[in-house]
């Protein structure tokens, strides 16, 4: 970082700072993820104005023979980054068994990062980082969409006490390329009926969350009073 700062060069590391976090955040906004337009782009701006902080604190570095005074400029980044993964940190969630906001966290991270190579004048490095960026939100997404992955779900059903089997029921399930995990029964005496637990897993792109066609196909037998299933 050079040791003197023009009007000039402040506006374009704070131009690109903008333009960089506006990038990354337009997509998540359009998209309606967290951490959006607004989200990243104060974070790769508060980020920059931290570099130029501590760019413009760079003059009075050091100490006089009689001062006991000693600034470390690079603790200003340093909290900065710790800052954020407390930030991130929170932006994670865990619910049902699922781990939800780890992207956002990442970016939030990322730009943070961003931020600190433009105020610290790092101009190549930050526009390459800002371009790998737009490439892995936007470009990888539908990859992201349409990679096939481990899919979990729960079939729920009630049925007369001995019909189906379990065995009719595993056969029409597992034909549908669904593999069973674990089940459970429970047994209901005054009414003479069961209740069929099953937690299946099968591979598929993530969109694809489409109610299966064995399900109808459970259905229709008189004996199976009712038939849910939920993704797990």
């Amino acid at each position: 970082m050079p040791l003197t700062l023009t009007w000039q060069e402040i506006a374009l590391r704070l131009a690109l700072s903008v333009a960089a976090g506006a990038l990354i955040g337009l997509d998540r906004g359009e998209h309606g993820r967290p951490a959006g337009l607004r989200t990243t782009l104060l974070v790769c701006l508060a980020a920059a104005v931290a570099m130029l902080q501590a760019n413009v604190l760079m003059p009075t570095v050091g100490k006089a023979a009689d001062s006991f005074v000693v600034l470390d400029l690079m603790r200003l980044p340093l909290g900065i980054l710790t800052g954020m993964g407390f930030i991130g940190a929170g932006a994670i969630l865990r619910r049902d068994g699922l781990v939800l906001g780890v992207t956002t966290a990442a970016t939030l991270w990322f730009v943070t990062v961003i931020g600190l190579c433009f105020g610290g004048g790092q101009i190549s490095l930050g526009i390459a980082a800002t371009a790998l960026a737009v490439v892995i939100v936007t470009g990888l997404r539908w990859l992201d969409n349409h990679m096939k992955q481990d899919q979990h779900a729960i079939l729920s059903m009630t049925t007369d006490r001995d019909k189906p089997t379990q065995e009719e029921i595993r056969g029409t399930v597992q034909k549908a390329g669904y593999q069973i995990k674990a089940s459970s029964v429970a047994y209901t005496n005054q009414t003479q009926q069961r209740h069929l637990e099953f937690r299946l897993q099968w591979r598929a792109p993530k969109e694809e969350v489409d109610v299966p066609p064995f399900l109808r196909e459970l259905s229709s037998d008189p004996s199976v009073l009712t038939a849910e299933w939920r993704i797990s």
